[in-house]
């Protein structure tokens, strides 16, 4: 259970009263990620308030009114999930710039300079990002974020999301093996076990995994495979 001098406030407006419990950050935050917390180490006090600053309880009729229950870690939880956590400056930060790396690691493993078939590196969508003055916006998901900062970088980057088709041949030493791990990889859209063992495949994937597939497939046939990059 957190400190009280190290809580933050979780609220939510309901029925036209506004509830406020005092809350683990981190944890609280986790939960709403959809993470497996314990309510008990999220609360800093078990108790609704309608001003926490100044512990003012919530009347049991009025949690009773809102939630259909008194019962406080189920009420805590309905808070988190569905009201607002103040966040700390520090931990606002810290969730933003997470939330920036999942957005630009998902494009460059998505995403292809149409000019060259070849990925963008993290570095050049980050300096994209920053030329077009492009702001990652916390309490939006990874997926709206990058839709944003897609049509932010057009006109400074040749981009676009692509898949690519590469067809593997894999000797039979390896192929056993390698299947079970490129079938987890990507879209096997075609494959054939040949008379002598090895094994051939066409595997679809995000454009921008190319070099994350091509060092899997060496590191599994030990640089015996043989690629071909189908488009």
């Amino acid at each position: 259970m957190v400190t009280l001098d190290k809580a933050v406030v979780a609220k939510l407006k309901a029925h036209g009263e506004l509830f406020e419990i005092l809350v683990d950050p981190d944890k609280a935050y986790d939960l709403k990620k959809g993470a497996d917390v314990k309510m008990e180490d999220v609360l800093a006090v078990e108790d609704v308030f309608e001003n926490a600053s100044r512990g003012d309880r919530i009347p049991e009729e009025d949690l009773i009114k809102a939630f259909g229950t008194t019962s406080v870690p189920e009420i805590a939880r309905k808070i988190i999930m569905e009201g607002e956590i103040n966040l700390t400056a520090e931990q606002r930060h810290r969730m933003l710039e997470e939330k920036r790396r999942q957005v630009v690691n998902f494009i460059s493993r998505n995403a292809i300079n149409p000019q060259t078939m070849a990925p963008h590196p993290p570095a050049r969508i980050e300096r994209a990002m920053e030329e077009a003055g492009v702001h990652i916006d916390l309490t939006k998901s990874v997926e709206e974020n990058v839709n944003v900062v897609m049509k932010a970088i057009r006109p400074i980057i040749p981009i676009r999301f692509e898949e690519v088709r590469i067809a593997v041949k894999i000797p039979a030493n390896y192929a056993a093996r390698a299947f079970g791990e490129i079938s987890t990889f990507g879209k096997i859209v075609r494959d054939e076990w040949q008379n002598n063992g090895s094994w051939i495949g066409v595997v679809q994937i995000p454009a921008g995994m190319q070099p994350e597939f091509y060092d899997l497939v060496n590191k599994l046939s030990k640089g015996e495979a043989e690629t071909k990059l189908l488009r």
